[in-house]
């Protein structure tokens, strides 16, 4: 074993070692930004936040140090295991397939080691809304306005991370509140209802609140304000006023249940 190799396997796992700080560094900066925006939800509403901009930006940080952490570790084991002396016969040739066949394994299960535990948790969360109705955005990126409908999630693509989606009622015009069958979304697309049966999921938005909430006797959803909370009426449901809602001058308020109730999405266009 010469001392060229020696010192390539130290700089590896000093690498490795560093490639898990920065990990934990990212993780614990995420976490910080997911108790910020569950304690004060609102300050995205506010001129010049960026503070999904910065989750954004610190979730691909956290994915790019995984994906570097999973090379260093497979350099890593190719050094090792051209140094290890052989065994007896038919073992070495055992422990090279099996370290082929754990890196194979490694490189096509996206549930590995590469993503991050929040990450983990999200893919989690997401697939366990199958089954479950939930609001989704259904126009592209480019768009001139987005339009979001009640669907039922039919399966989830953890590797692609999509949806797969069914409008159960596709309307037959403009005020139908429906989309047109299936679709297949990512995830910036979906946005979970809280539980039917649990009004404590429900994120508290005060009077004045934008929101997007389903509109009475439709599957579509539209920007809203809340004129008055579940807690304050001491029921289950939101008053609220719809934008171009307009009735004899005026924005009547509709009766929404707490369960069609949604935060608006920011950069939200209608």
């Amino acid at each position: 074993m010469s001392s060229a190799e020696i010192s390539g396997i130290m700089d590896n796992s000093r690498e490795l070692d560093r490639l898990r700080k920065d990990q934990e560094d990212v993780l614990m900066e995420i976490n910080k930004m997911h108790k910020k925006l569950q304690a004060t939800p609102e300050v995205v509403e506010k001129p010049g936040d960026n503070s999904l901009q910065k989750l954004k930006l610190l979730y691909m940080q956290a994915r790019d140090l995984s994906e570097n952490e999973i090379n260093v570790s497979n350099t890593l084991l190719t050094q090792l295991d051209a140094l290890l002396p052989p065994g007896p016969p038919g073992q070495h040739r055992r422990r090279i397939e099996g370290n082929e066949q754990k890196r194979k394994r490694m490189k096509a299960d996206p549930d590995m080691p590469r993503l991050s535990p929040s990450m983990r948790s999200q893919l989690d969360s997401c697939a366990s809304l199958i089954g479950e109705q939930v609001a989704a955005r259904v126009t592209g990126d480019d768009a001139e306005k987005d339009e979001w409908f009640v669907v039922k999630v039919m399966h989830f693509d953890r590797e692609k991370r999509e949806f797969e989606v069914f409008d159960e009622e596709p309307g037959d015009d403009e005020d139908g509140g429906g989309g047109q069958g299936k679709y297949r979304l990512p995830m910036s697309c979906i946005i979970p209802f809280p539980k039917r049966n649990d009004p404590t999921s429900a994120p508290d938005f005060p009077p004045g609140r934008h929101v997007l909430a389903v509109y009475p006797g439709t599957t579509a959803l539209y920007k809203a304000t809340v004129a008055n909370p579940p807690r304050k009426r001491k029921s289950d449901d939101y008053l609220l006023e719809f934008d171009d809602d307009e009735e004899d001058g005026a924005l009547p308020q509709r009766t929404v249940p707490f369960h069609k109730v949604v935060p608006l999405p920011d950069g939200h266009r209608q």
